[in-house]
């Protein structure tokens, strides 16, 4: 059995890639204070103790999920937007895409008695059809420690490669055990699956994840975290939610007002106010980086 590496918080990501590439999956010790975690899971306590467990086998009986972490969490922007994750991305996404998106935010709570949950890869919310590239980037911070009797995420180690029906044996399966403040990174085709809960506390972790900009959201953005909440944060965290073009000619709008009253073709960012910068249809870069692609240069 493959266990998972370990890295330092300020890894240089390059190592940390090589190894995301090799194995599917990695951990970052230390990236959050214990206070820091504290914090968060403080903020977002009550939207976690209000969401109902799953009402499945997969989602989890014994599991809460609680999302639209961008516009209920302050804290969590700061994550979503954590140099040392996008700088993973950067590297496993943008070979296949211009710019990525949040893909999905969550909470996830196993509490105690929740059985392991099937293992899966996260790349089949597409189904099967994708193939060929790696769709996603996920993370999993650990705002409790993850523990072997805790329900810490069960993983296959150099299993992004494996067919759609392939099995895995219990011999290559770990668990990403970590500290609190730690973050498992993993890619969209390793296979792994939340562990079961043997203790009697709560296991508790963000799950973030983003995903190439020309692909749907699991977690639908521009509702969880509409145009009024969204137009007061940072534009980075704006773009990342999707409020941006997903390359040349996609994601743009009309605006449903009166006649004249607005451009008849905009980007997504006009509902936020930023009104200023590039063609209605997509910046001029992406507009070269189209043709480029199309003339094989």
């Amino acid at each position: 059995m493959t266990e998972l590496a370990h890295f330092p918080a300020d890894a240089d990501p390059d190592r940390v890639h090589e190894r995301l590439l090799a194995d599917g999956a990695v951990i970052l010790d230390g990236v959050l204070t214990p206070d820091e975690a504290d914090a968060i899971r403080a903020e977002l306590d009550p939207w976690v103790q209000a969401t109902a467990p799953g009402r499945d086998g997969f989602t989890g009986f014994r599991t809460t999920r609680t999302g639209a972490l961008a516009a209920r969490s302050p804290l969590c922007r700061d994550l979503i937007q954590d140099p040392r994750v996008l700088a993973q991305c950067d590297r496993l996404l943008l070979t296949a895409c211009e710019r990525y998106q949040l893909h999905l935010g969550q909470v996830i709570r196993i509490m105690p008695g929740e059985k392991a949950q099937s293992l899966h890869k996260d790349r089949w919310a597409w189904g099967t059809h994708l193939k060929g590239l790696e769709p996603q980037l996920n993370t999993i911070w650990a705002l409790t420690d993850f523990t072997r009797e805790n329900g810490a995420t069960r993983v296959v180690p150099g299993s992004t490669g494996w067919p759609d029906d392939r099995r895995a044996d219990p011999a290559e399966i770990t668990q990403a055990v970590m500290s609190r403040g730690s973050v498992l990174i993993y890619t969209g085709s390793v296979v792994h699956g939340g562990g079961a809960n043997s203790s009697d506390a709560d296991r508790v972790g963000l799950n973030i994840t983003y995903a190439l900009g020309w692909l749907r959201q699991e977690e639908n953005q521009y509702l969880a975290c509409p145009p009024e909440i969204a137009r007061t944060f940072d534009p980075v965290l704006q773009d990342l939610l999707g409020y941006a073009m997903g390359s040349y000619a996609l994601g743009y709008y009309s605006p449903p007002t009166a006649p004249g009253a607005d451009p008849e073709v905009v980007p997504p960012n006009y509902a936020l106010g930023r009104r200023a910068g590039g063609s209605s249809r997509g910046s001029a870069a992406d507009l070269a980086a189209l043709n480029g692609d199309v003339r094989g240069g």
